[in-house]
């Protein structure tokens, strides 16, 4: 078997050959009357057609070319005879055209002996003349990270991944068209920030030379600018986009992903919850025509009832301990019992979270968790006759939580006793913890209206689609090849 190089010096040679047989291997302008899928849908016996595509397989029967193109909608066969292009045509492609190539043809759709529906070369022309061989088609790219790193021959050779990241554009474009038909605006927040917002996560850092400051990428998707937008008069507003955290990797977790977060003024918890359970069946329906689903352990159905869980009363039902209640040293007690490793914090804020993380495992869903407490909420609004619990809400659904939401908190008094808290952790080392915003607390002051905000993002595609965080997204972060 020849090596990459040997292959790369003869395919240069063959580049060169076309060259000097009068034709450009990388032309700029292609003519073409139709894609190949539509040739199929619509094949017409005898039509004269200009077609493109990417060599896929050849083959040879003499004075009988016989190839198969792909030009990303379908594949199509295309044949060329020697006493019809003529000797030196037929000899250029035969002695040049190599699987990866991409030529135009122009020539007459028939069907062969065989059936088979074709077209006849008349003209042809390369188009792009490939250097490097494509993997072979039974055994193509056989190592993940290879796959991850060269994704563009990964799709090329494997159809349902190209159709996954349709799906996944499907995905946005349905919840985008949901807040749409629900008079929703769509708007636009910084992704640079002074203090990072909205979410506990440690974020990335970068300068800003031209005004010598430090700036973090935002950690939620604007959710205090989306707010200081709701008390300057926008009532309903969303916004898609991304957001980076400078986290681990998992298949759940990336460091950078796309999120959705909408700001519903003048309406609470208790309507989000029935806006997002009302989005989540569509999504399921629009983008996979099923709101039935089966992922590893878990088996739920959307359209069934969406059940509140009580987050202090689920914690104690599986783990016997009382968070309100508990100390942090019967928590770190009870992690160890469970095998449940908590290095990422130990103070009773991020305990309490690693409790309930283990416990949201056992949960196939779908269905609502409330009643969070306020440690772990610092922008939601306490329950009123309960001041330390808040009115929030989270979708659970295989053992995950599929976004979080909350009446907002608008209080700014309240709102500053909590940022002042979340200080404290970030000054103990907590580096998850939320940072102080002063102007924020200041656009409370001015007043906002009782709110109701809500953020997810992909991993609720990922989970329907059956896939981890990495394989859902085209281009996810690698390491350096060594």
């Amino acid at each position: 078997m020849a090596s990459l190089e040997e292959i790369r010096k003869i395919r240069l040679e063959k580049r060169n050959r076309l060259e000097e047989g009068g034709m450009n291997p990388y032309p700029a302008d292609i003519d073409f009357s139709r894609t190949l899928q539509e040739v199929g849908e619509n094949f017409k016996d005898g039509e004269e057609v200009d077609l493109v595509g990417r060599v896929m397989s050849i083959r040879g029967q003499g004075a009988l070319l016989f190839f198969n193109f792909y030009d990303g909608t379908g594949t199509f066969q295309g044949v060329l005879k020697k006493d019809t292009i003529g000797e030196d045509k037929f000899s250029l492609f035969n002695e040049n055209v190599d699987i990866g190539d991409f030529v135009s043809v122009k020539g007459k759709l028939f069907i062969t002996k065989r059936g088979q529906e074709s077209v006849g070369i008349i003209e042809w022309k390369m188009v792009t003349k490939s250097l490097r061989p494509l993997p072979e088609k039974w055994h193509g790219l056989q190592d993940t990270e290879e796959r991850y790193r060269k994704r563009y021959l990964d799709i090329l050779m494997n159809p349902e991944i190209k159709e996954l990241f349709v799906k996944k554009a499907k995905f946005w474009k349905v919840v985008r068209s949901f807040f749409e038909e629900k008079k929703f605006i769509e708007v636009e927040t910084p992704v640079l920030e002074l203090t990072t917002g909205g979410a506990e996560a440690k974020p990335f850092k970068t300068h800003h030379n031209d005004f010598d400051i430090d700036l973090y990428l935002r950690i939620s998707v604007g959710e205090l600018w989306q707010k200081r937008l709701i008390a300057g008069g926008f009532n309903k507003i969303f916004e898609i986009g991304k957001v980076f955290r400078n986290e681990g990797t998992s298949a759940e977790h990336l460091q950078e992903f796309t999120n959705l977060e909408f700001y519903w003024a003048f309406a609470n918890y208790e309507k989000g919850m029935d806006l997002v359970k009302d989005l989540y069946k569509k999504i399921a329906q629009d983008v996979f025509s099923t709101t039935k689903f089966k992922l590893e352990k878990y088996e739920f159905d959307l359209a069934d009832e969406w059940k509140k869980i009580d987050y202090h009363d689920e914690v104690l039902k599986q783990t016997g301990i009382d968070i309100i209640s508990a100390t942090e040293e019967e928590m770190k007690s009870k992690l160890k019992e469970l095998h449940v490793n908590y290095s990422g914090g130990e103070n009773k804020e991020r305990l309490t979270d690693t409790l309930w993380k283990y416990c949201r495992k056992n949960i196939a869903g779908p269905a609502f968790l409330v009643n969070h407490p306020k440690l772990i909420a610092p922008l939601a609004k306490s329950k009123e006759g309960k001041p330390e619990v808040v009115d929030m809400f989270q979708p659970i659904i295989a053992g995950s939580e599929m976004g979080r939401g909350y009446s907002e908190l608008n209080d700014p008094v309240d709102q500053k006793a909590r940022f002042d808290k979340q200080q404290e952790l970030l000054n103990a080392g907590d580096d998850e913890a939320m940072m102080l915003d002063d102007e924020f607390v200041e656009m409370l002051e001015h007043g906002m209206p009782p709110t109701c905000g809500f953020g997810f993002g992909e991993r609720f595609f990922w989970t329907l689609a059956g896939v981890s965080a990495r394989e859902g997204t085209l281009f996810p972060l690698m390491r350096p090849k060594e």
